[in-house]
């Protein structure tokens, strides 16, 4: 079934809203395409940013819980002094010698493991999608890709044929093939990874008999859009391994997961104990400035580039290249992983707490600052599920709590709130979960 990418969002007529926000959604539908979507039920009107918090035109605040581009909290005043003093100065591409840009290159490159050393600089995780797949298919000889069954990787022509998340309406490439997750499938977590497997190895016998061979596995390290699947670590394992067997390339997509999100490490793929051959970045990478990159083995970037072009004048400008700096510099100076992995703790104890209070719990997920929570009430169908669910997101909005939903069934609340948040904040965010629970139960 298809499925909108936002179910969360203002439909018209459906909420009465001040003449303010009225006349100015009046304005974008008569401006803008109609591939734009609002988010909430009751459109959040916000006027400027700062560190955990959005607030409207009235002044009110609203706790973010869900933004993870700006990774180290909305106008973060180092990057963006960092952003406006490179600007000042000259904005220059790759196609001259930039000392700055080969100094970050260095740094980033040394935040991977050694077998990764090569990095071509993009503009968003989209664009890092679509190059990552130009080298695989290069690379790897074949054109099949696999993904999970309801994976987003961008929205590029190319990302958007590999993004079954974007609906039946958003046509997949004939060279892909999906793969299910144990979690959705309901196998138990000891046998995730012999399921994983299974489902890979399908679906490289499927390619290679028809002709089309095995370019790639890519997948978020972290599986967001299918539900925020976190564990049980290398489950993964077996899959990558079948995939290399056939002559593929695994492709990490680390826009979400990445620089810190997991807490206990950098990357998401680490928790996997797995080295990809290609890993995508995206804009939390400059702190929601549009700089992304591929970050991969040496060996298939330089088959690549020398039988390719790949010239992207924005990508990797001193700009972003600031931006990006500045975001590196701030997550080793201030630990932001190790407190991300404890704020991470506080928030899981908390939610087990309500859980153990309230009825509507099925499940809690996290890696570090990246939860995923199953809402329902036990013996309801998935219709209840996602009702719940959505209503919850709307409750928390009124009361000043940023979060969405993800998941096939978008029954599980998508939590993903700015490396930088506090103990205060977290509970902020229990008191106003707590709140939404019950009022949804009672409903």
């Amino acid at each position: 079934m298809s499925r909108d990418l936002m179910p969360n969002r203002f439909t018209l007529g459906e909420a009465e809203l001040p003449p303010r926000e009225s006349q100015l959604i009046a304005r974008r539908d008569n401006v803008l395409g109609a591939s734009y979507r609002l988010q909430y039920r009751r459109p959040v009107h916000f006027v400027r940013g700062e560190g955990m918090w959005l607030y409207d035109p009235d002044g009110r605040g609203y706790l973010d819980f869900y933004n993870n581009v700006p990774s180290l909290g909305h106008c973060n005043p180092e990057v963006n002094a960092a952003i406006a003093d490179q600007a000042s100065r000259i904005s220059a591409n790759t196609r001259y010698l930039e000392p700055r840009l080969v100094d970050y290159a260095e740094r980033l490159v040394a935040t991977f493991p050694q077998e990764l050393d090569r990095v071509v600089f993009t503009c968003t995780g989209s664009e890092s999608n679509d190059l990552a797949l130009r080298i695989a298919r290069l690379a790897s000889g074949g054109e099949g890709v696999i993904v999970s069954s309801h994976a987003y990787h961008g929205t590029s022509a190319a990302t958007a044929m590999v993004s079954p998340n974007l609906g039946d309406a958003v046509k997949l490439s004939p060279a892909v093939r999906m793969v299910s997750l144990h979690g959705p499938a309901g196998v138990p977590d000891l046998q995730a990874g012999a399921f994983f497997e299974e489902q890979v190895r399908s679906a490289i016998a499927d390619l290679n008999r028809r002709g089309i061979g095995v370019a790639a596995l890519l997948i978020d390290t972290i599986f967001s859009s299918d539900g925020v699947w976190v564990d049980p670590p290398g489950f993964i394992a077996g899959g990558v391994k079948a995939v290399r067997e056939a002559g593929g390339l695994l492709i990490a997509d680390e826009v979400q997961p990445g620089f810190g999100r997991t807490g206990a490490h950098m990357w998401g793929f680490e928790r996997h104990e797995i080295v990809p051959d290609l890993v995508t970045l995206g804009k939390p990478m400059g702190n929601g400035f549009p700089i992304g990159a591929v970050v991969g083995r040496k060996s298939p970037m330089d088959r690549f580039g020398a039988t390719a072009r790949y010239s992207n004048t924005f990508g990797g400008n001193t700009v972003g290249v600031a931006a990006a700096d500045a975001v590196l510099t701030i997550l080793h100076r201030d630990r932001v992983l190790q407190h991300a992995l404890a704020m991470g703790e506080r928030l899981k104890a908390g939610l087990e707490r309500i859980a153990e209070r309230h009825r509507g719990i099925r499940g809690i997920r996290n890696a570090g600052l990246f939860f995923g929570i199953d809402i329902g009430l036990d013996g309801t169908g998935e219709a209840s599920r996602r009702a719940m669910a959505l209503d919850m997101v709307n409750l928390m909005r009124d009361d000043g709590v940023l979060i969405s939903t993800t998941g096939a069934n978008e029954d599980t609340l998508k939590v993903r709130p700015p490396l930088i948040c506090q103990a205060e904040h977290v509970d902020r965010f229990l008191q106003a979960m707590e709140g939404a629970l019950q009022q949804a139960v009672a409903k």
